[in-house]
């Protein structure tokens, strides 16, 4: 499960990050991360993901 949430977290961030922790704290900063930029949006996802 978690090589489908990181695919998903290259491809749209805040998606991987919504699959692994819900609507809170993180997965709004990464919403944030990725409007400011793209690749700092995916690190943030992978890390959270291979973090958890």
């Amino acid at each position: 499960m978690d090589v489908i949430r990181i695919i998903l977290a290259i491809l749209l961030p805040p998606v991987g990050v919504f699959l692994q922790v819900g609507l809170g704290l993180h997965f709004w900063i990464n919403i944030l991360l990725t409007i400011l930029g793209y690749i700092p949006g995916i690190v943030h996802a992978v890390w959270i993901i291979a973090r958890r």
